[in-house]
């Protein structure tokens, strides 16, 4: 297993030094409203800083004292890679989001991944079935693992608010058998919120497929994105001053663009002046806080998510096989 992980490690190394010395581009950027032009600029590229990985997700920006780097999950091979300008990807932790000792599926990994307020990364693990939280010696705490009593399907996103608590969805992606698998305990796909004091409620079960998560600046707006084929869609729930949620409406719906290229509203990133950036069918879809998309970063393939980077200056998407970036304005 070592020498395995090892190998892998190594190859991801080789091929993100390679990828330095020859920068490689995919997509384009795709203006659909004169406000993009203040958000990307219309000669910005979408970079690959790496490949061959089997599914990036959840990607995160640390800051630290060399520059800051980048964590992300490849969900099929159970690992987080770190990526940094001056380290090229190396392997970071494996496994990352299951640790039983059999098979157990095709995305047993983590999946979302975030920093709570003291700076510790915060998981969503599908195999494991729970949130996670990796303590400064190096071990993990289980913030959450069930629901009244029965195991939750296989966290897929969270997001903190400012009160500590975690709102999170819970769809069935990370089950090898997905919604029919015999181990489901739940028979519904929900969006909790944590608080601090450990109790956890279920603020929505409304979408059948709930996926990335995000707030608005003044958290006063949920946003989940529905990866549900029949119903792709982006939700903005409004948030109550006890943290529950108002009636939700779709902010933005992407059927027509599944005729055009593969994927589905997946991961989701919001901005300081609140334009959220949510990766769906061929790329990231920019959409303004009312629901007017914006523009569209095309990456042509699968796109499951997005993070910013320092000052909200770049732009790190997760592509498929690829970890990608674009700068922003």
């Amino acid at each position: 297993m070592r020498q395995v992980t090892f190998s892998i490690s190594m190859l991801l190394i080789a091929a993100s030094a390679a990828l330095a010395k020859n920068p490689t581009t995919l997509g384009r950027v795709e203006k659909l409203d004169p406000a993009f032009d203040a958000i990307v600029d219309s000669t910005a590229k979408i970079e690959v800083l790496a490949s061959g990985f089997t599914w990036t997700e959840g990607p995160v920006w640390v800051e630290d004292d060399r520059g800051g780097h980048l964590l992300f999950s490849d969900i099929p091979r159970n690992s987080i890679f770190r990526w940094s300008e001056k380290g090229g990807t190396e392997l970071f932790m494996s496994p990352s989001g299951y640790t039983g000792a059999t098979y157990y599926g095709l995305e047993p990994g983590s999946n979302g991944l975030t920093l709570d307020p003291q700076g510790r990364l915060t998981a969503c693990e599908h195999g494991d079935r729970r949130i996670s939280v990796l303590t400064k010696g190096g071990g993990k705490r289980t913030l959450v693992d069930n629901y009244k009593g029965k195991r939750l399907n296989s966290p897929n996103d969270l997001v903190f608010h400012s009160s500590g608590s975690i709102f999170f969805t819970d769809p069935p992606y990370g089950l090898p058998d997905r919604e029919s698998d015999p181990r489901r305990e739940l028979d519904f796909c929900g969006v909790y919120r944590l608080d601090t004091d450990g109790t956890l409620t279920l603020v929505s079960k409304a979408l059948e497929r709930p996926n990335g998560i995000g707030l608005s600046p003044d958290e006063k707006t949920l946003y989940v994105a529905q990866s549900d084929p029949a119903n792709p869609i982006w939700m903005a729930f409004p948030v109550n001053q006890d943290k529950s949620l108002g009636k939700g409406k779709v902010l933005f719906d992407g059927k027509k663009f599944m005729q055009e290229f593969p994927g589905l509203p997946d991961g989701l990133a919001v901005s300081q002046d609140g334009t959220i950036f949510g990766s769906g069918p061929g790329g990231i879809y920019v959409i303004s806080p009312n629901g007017k998309l914006l523009g569209r970063l095309i990456t042509g393939g699968r796109t499951s998510n997005c993070t910013f980077g320092p000052k909200g200056k770049t732009l790190y998407i997760t592509a498929d096989s690829f970890l990608c970036r674009i700068k922003l304005k």
